[in-house]
């Protein structure tokens, strides 16, 4: 047998349409792509450009979010801090003149929501007494005077006291009368001859519908920041001293002014938080519609 001679030439392969549309030319190509269309590559690249803009638009929304929520937080936290400082008791006119007379009002915000304030007491200093005093009748309310004896007594006028008030309780008849939550109330009296001491002192003790007793007892060092709890306190200065101390007639003003307004200590405890709520509350909102936006274009 003789040998067979080896085959050469061109194998020709028939190659059908739906297979060239299919990229897939026979067992020897398989796998290979066909030719891609350019719609094609645009819509790569446009869902590319999408992935790519929501990779960066997302850290760009948390941070948003985050800074709101930061903002809103900072805002209430610095309308309760304010309204913490409205919350004392305080006395006006906070300066008075030695020797002289003084028209005093006390002014007394209730602190809790839910409680009222049914009883005030002030402690009038004996260490540097006050000859006179004279208590402004308050509608709804009942006074009590406390008398004390004094170490050493004092000459008022030629004429010897030995004996001075030394506390003041108001009671509210009723829990009408009461100072409720988001309330303020005022207290007066008429006091002299103011003694010859840089300040006077009036420890007060707040006492609530609940049973509990704030006391404002703290007095405030030179220097120092303001206790939690501070005492109302009067500020005396020389007769001599104009620049800085008011007349009677001055102070009786600021007491018809303070009696008046709206604008004092007590009334500042709601507006200061309700302006932080608010503020919370709005901050919270955007976040929140931030974070839902930041879905749906995912």
């Amino acid at each position: 047998m003789s040998a067979r001679a080896p085959l050469t030439g061109t194998i020709t392969v028939p190659v059908t349409a739906p297979a060239l549309r299919m990229g897939n030319l026979g067992p020897a190509h398989a796998g290979t792509p066909g030719p891609v269309s350019s719609g094609t590559v645009g819509a790569a690249e446009a869902t590319s450009a999408r992935s790519s803009g929501m990779t960066r638009r997302v850290p760009m929304l948390r941070r948003a979010v985050r800074g709101l929520v930061t903002v809103g937080v900072a805002t209430c936290l610095v309308g309760v801090m304010q309204a913490v400082a409205f919350a004392h008791v305080t006395v006006s006119p906070e300066t008075a003149t030695q020797g002289g007379y003084a028209a005093l009002t006390f002014r007394v915000p209730n602190e809790r929501d839910d409680a009222s304030t049914t009883e005030i007491e002030v402690q009038l200093p004996t260490d540097s007494p006050l000859a006179s005093v004279s208590v402004k009748p308050h509608p709804g309310w009942s006074y009590e005077i406390t008398k004390a004896k004094l170490a050493t007594p004092i000459e008022v006028h030629g004429a010897q006291i030995s004996e001075v008030i030394g506390k003041i309780t108001w009671t509210a008849a009723d829990s009408k009368s009461a100072i409720k939550p988001g309330e303020y109330d005022e207290f007066s009296v008429s006091a002299g001859p103011l003694p010859e001491t840089d300040r006077l002192v009036f420890k007060t003790l707040q006492h609530y519908s609940d049973g509990e007793v704030v006391r404002w007892i703290q007095e405030p060092a030179s220097g120092a920041d303001e206790p939690e709890r501070p005492a109302p306190m009067l500020r005396l200065v020389p007769k001599g001293d104009t620049a800085s101390s008011p007349s009677t007639g001055t102070a009786r003003a600021a007491l018809a002014a303070g009696s008046t307004s709206e604008t004092g200590s007590g009334a500042g405890v709601p507006w200061a938080i309700g302006l932080s709520a608010a503020s919370l509350v709005i901050s919270l909102a955007c976040a929140a519609t931030m974070a839902v936006r930041s879905r749906r274009t995912r």
